[in-house]
């Protein structure tokens, strides 16, 4: 139960590197302050060194400690489990596709309470107390092997947004005749580089007055590269890094390209029409069902798609008024910034 105790902390365990990307960190943070807002304070306990995004943590009031495994492994579960009880935590938030069946087995033999945050329904059995899936695509039968105790929190109604996103609830969007802001971001790590495909088909679009902000994370290793290509654009286009504020961004821009992950909901939730890449099957399943609910424009996968189809789909979108209204009355729709709060009181319940 949420205490106003600020001697009972929520573990977190997630990671984030160039591979495992920043999305599975992210989220957990707007979890993490949702229970620091019921009172309690929240700890990370993390497997993989990032240092800007501990810092990140770090400047939002969170606890981070360094744990030395093999993430995934039943020495990480018991050493969490350990942990968990050494600093007098009840509950355990775990998030990562590394983490399958036996971690969460272990966690609750230990005695302890467990949200396990999805996406695919990857692990093997589900043991968890709460498993939350907050994609449009979640369901109950991607978790047909799971204790009779185990709730399922399910759908868009759960998204998790961090506290810079709540504080936009109510605000109201225009749209203009025709998109001339374009807002990019490929995820926190982007390790094949698609944002540069994107930058490029940027820069074939004829349109007057055009203007776009890339944001790129931390653990993006293609940096040098993206600030020459956007120096030699005809029109201003600005590299971002490390961003703290993305619903700033988000309101700024009248349409974004973007990956499949998380923040498609936050996309959704500012009400930005978006044209969508998926980097991995997760993500091209997102895209798909977010296409289908009317708030994305799906490419497909970066693989198979040219810059030039990337410049024909957004100068498309960008003259039609209609499609990118409609597009962002669906995001509001489906994303209404409860989400951190329904998790915490289901916890409570």
């Amino acid at each position: 139960m949420v205490t106003s105790d600020p001697s009972q902390p929520l573990l977190i365990r997630a990671d984030a590197d160039t591979q495992i990307g920043t999305g599975h960190l992210m989220r957990c943070l707007a979890l993490g302050q949702a229970w620091q807002d019921a009172g309690g304070r929240a700890v990370f306990l993390m497997a993989v060194e990032t240092p800007p995004l501990e810092a990140r943590l770090r400047s939002e009031g969170m606890e981070v400690v360094r744990l030395p495994v093999q993430p995934g492994s039943t020495d990480d579960a018991i050493r969490t489990a350990d942990f968990a009880h050494q600093v007098g935590a009840d509950w355990v938030v775990v998030d990562g596709y590394h983490f399958g069946a036996d971690y969460q087995r272990i966690i609750k033999d230990s005695g302890l309470r467990l949200v396990f945050i999805d996406d695919i329904g990857h692990a093997e059995h589900y043991s968890a107390d709460l498993v939350l899936n907050q994609n449009i695509h979640a369901h109950e039968d991607l978790y047909p092997n799971r204790e009779p105790y185990t709730r399922l929190l399910l759908g868009t109604r759960y998204v998790l947004l961090r506290r810079e996103f709540l504080k936009w609830r109510g605000w109201k969007r225009e749209i203009p005749e025709v998109a001339r802001k374009v807002l990019v971001t490929m995820g926190g790590s982007d390790p094949d580089n698609v944002t540069l495909k994107v930058i490029q088909a940027l820069q074939q679009v004829d349109m007057d007055g055009l203007e776009a902000i890339v944001v790129v994370g931390g653990s993006n290793p293609n940096h040098e590269e993206l600030q020459a290509a956007v120096q030699d654009s005809r029109f201003p286009i600005r590299l971002e890094s490390n961003v703290t504020d993305m619903p700033e961004l988000m309101a700024w821009a009248d349409v974004a390209v973007s990956a499949g992950g998380s923040v498609i909901w936050e996309l959704a939730f500012m009400g930005v029409p978006i044209i969508g890449l998926s980097r991995a099957e997760q993500e091209e399943v997102l895209l798909q069902r977010s296409t289908q609910s009317g708030i994305s424009v799906n490419l497909g996968g970066y693989h198979n798609v040219r810059p030039g189809w990337i410049c024909e789909v957004l100068t498309g979108l960008a003259h039609s008024k209609e499609q990118r209204l409609a597009m962002s009355r669906a995001g509001r729709s489906l994303v209404d910034g409860l989400g951190p709060d329904r998790v915490i009181n289901s916890m409570r319940e």
